[in-house]
């Protein structure tokens, strides 16, 4: 973390806003891959050419910085109690890609004042570059996860081809109809895409048949192999070190799929900064 904080607004260039698009990534169950894939896309999405940025929001177990193979000594919770500044515990993973690291605990919401959220506006305009802020949640339909949902721009649901996780994943779904009207689905572990597909349009009757008004949309598929894992437990990212292996030919193939679907939403909102998306966050506890 040498030189990090001074280093940061020469790494982003702040000339240019952009509108930031907010995406949760969340699963009904835990062990479905969701941290794993949403570090590799985060990665996969900086490869072609989009400044991203990715927060650790899984509380009680917010563990990207191991995924990137970097050293977290402070996060938000150290920002929230004001002893340091935003600026002081993002981690560049490279220029125009950055870590924000969470808390590994519910304390983190205990410390909110108004004060607190314009100080934390204007600390995180430094970020309102960003093309994307993937934010990585906990796994369930908890009050912590279900407010990041409500408040970010796109979910995408991870499901695997386990009746449980489908059951949870539907669940989810459900749960997150309620605050978008879509809702991207990625099937992870799956062992060819005509499961994969089988899986998707079985959850998505059974959405169409008891959801009013939801629209349900298939992003894409990992396969499943034994590189995942074993990056995952190097610490290491195969889109990086493995450019060319199926699994990271399937992330990109996701990346580039979600970045046209996104583009294709041309209403654009207000207040696109990271900062306001943390008070709304932070203010619903």
């Amino acid at each position: 973390m040498k030189n990090q904080a001074a280093n940061l607004e020469l790494l982003l260039d702040t000339t240019k806003k952009t509108n930031t698009k907010f995406i949760t990534i969340t699963s009904g169950k835990g062990g479905v891959g969701k941290s794993t894939f949403s570090a590799n896309l985060a990665y996969k999405l900086w490869q072609l050419g989009f400044k991203v940025g990715i927060f650790d929001a899984d509380i009680g177990l917010a563990n990207l910085d191991i995924l990137f193979g970097v050293r977290c000594e402070k996060n938000l919770l150290h920002v929230l109690k004001n002893q340091v500044k935003l600026k002081d515990i993002i981690i560049p993973i490279e220029h125009n890609l950055y870590l924000i690291p969470g808390d590994s605990g519910t304390d983190i919401f205990r410390y909110k004042s108004e004060f607190m959220f314009e100080a934390l506006i204007e600390d995180s305009s430094f970020l309102d570059s960003l093309d994307f802020i993937l934010i990585d949640t906990g796994a369930g339909i908890g009050e912590y996860t279900q407010t990041f949902l409500k408040n970010s721009d796109d979910s995408i649901v991870i499901t695997i081809p386990d009746p449980a996780a489908i059951t949870d994943a539907y669940a989810t779904i459900k749960l997150t109809a309620t605050f978008k009207d879509r809702i991207f689905m990625l099937i992870n572990m799956t062992k060819n895409q005509e499961e994969a597909e089988m899986i998707f349009n079985k959850i998505q009757k059974i959405a169409q048949n008891n959801i009013e008004n939801i629209r349900l949309e298939y992003l894409g598929k990992l396969t499943k192999t034994p590189l995942i894992s074993r990056y995952g437990k190097n610490r290491a990212l195969f889109v990086k070190e493995e450019p060319n292996c199926n699994a990271s030919m399937e992330i990109e193939k996701i990346a580039r799929s979600l970045a046209a679907k996104l583009e294709q939403n041309v209403l654009v909102q207000e207040d696109k900064k990271f900062g306001k998306f943390l008070k709304k966050i932070l203010g619903h506890f």
